[in-house]
């Protein structure tokens, strides 16, 4: 049988989603996976719809995993109320379902999308600070946006990849971009794209924070994006303002997704 799950985690206090060596911070899909052992007494191999970095926090990750057992058990049993104990408060399993055989969280998904918070004040704000980026000074939410239409379309973004995952090819497809002004001190970039190189979107929101600062036009950032150069961009921003906030499959499948 296989089960497909949306999680939500607050990744504070992960090296990622991915299993990794990474002193004793565990990964989420670790800690996961030894919660699902416990319950359906045998091992378990989970799959992912894509890796967050340590630090990043994920509204709705999906993830899959195939176990040995019948699916009339979930006729009086919830396996997210059973996991609940298991699990620390940071993570939380929103959904379940029972997929088809021809279901993977990570060839499946067609497209995400990610959202990255900033608090934009002279003075910290201790609530926040777990979940959003810092910035003393006042940010220019047009000029942000001129940088945001750049990226929209087809491109390659390899100077926007960091190194560490090997993939095919660095050409990405990004169908929204787009800086809101949640509140006078609070702005949210959203972004929407088939997929993701890693690290991309805290080097873009890095590099347009970056540019923002100097008020450089928008070719700037098309100059980099065609640079091809990691070194031509900005640091990266800091891990706890990013979210993976939607993962998206295609309709057809989803359907054939019993909840439980």
């Amino acid at each position: 049988m296989k089960i497909r799950m949306e999680v939500a985690y607050k990744g504070t206090d992960f090296c990622g989603w991915q299993r990794q060596n990474h002193g004793e911070l565990k990964s989420v899909s670790h800690v996961l996976q030894e919660a699902l052992e416990k319950v359906f007494q045998q091992k378990i191999k989970m799959y992912g719809s894509g890796r967050t970095d340590a630090g990043v926090h994920a509204l709705a990750q999906h993830c899959h995993f195939t176990v040995e057992k019948d699916e009339n058990i979930f006729k009086t049993w919830d396996l997210a109320w059973a996991m609940k104990s298991l699990l620390p408060d940071t993570i939380t399993v929103r959904k379940v379902w029972i997929a088809p055989h021809d279901f993977h969280s990570t060839l499946s998904a067609i497209g995400k999308t990610y959202k990255y918070f900033i608090y934009s004040n002279p003075r910290s704000n201790p609530f926040l600070r777990p979940h959003s980026h810092w910035v003393r000074f006042p940010l220019d939410i047009n000029l942000l946006n001129q940088y945001a239409e750049v990226i929209i379309g087809e491109h390659d973004f390899k100077s926007f990849q960091s190194v560490g995952t090997e993939v095919a090819h660095t050409r990405r497809k990004i169908m929204k971009a787009r800086w809101i002004l949640k509140s006078p001190k609070e702005l949210e970039f959203s972004v929407t794209g088939s997929g993701f190189l890693k690290q991309m979107v805290r080097n873009l929101v890095g590099t347009m924070l970056m540019l923002e600062k100097e008020k450089a036009s928008p070719d700037k950032l098309k100059e980099i994006l065609k640079a091809l150069d990691r070194k031509k961009a900005g640091a990266p921003a800091p891990p706890e303002g990013l979210f993976l906030w939607k993962v998206y499959y295609p309709r057809e499948l989803d359907n054939r997704c019993r909840e439980l």
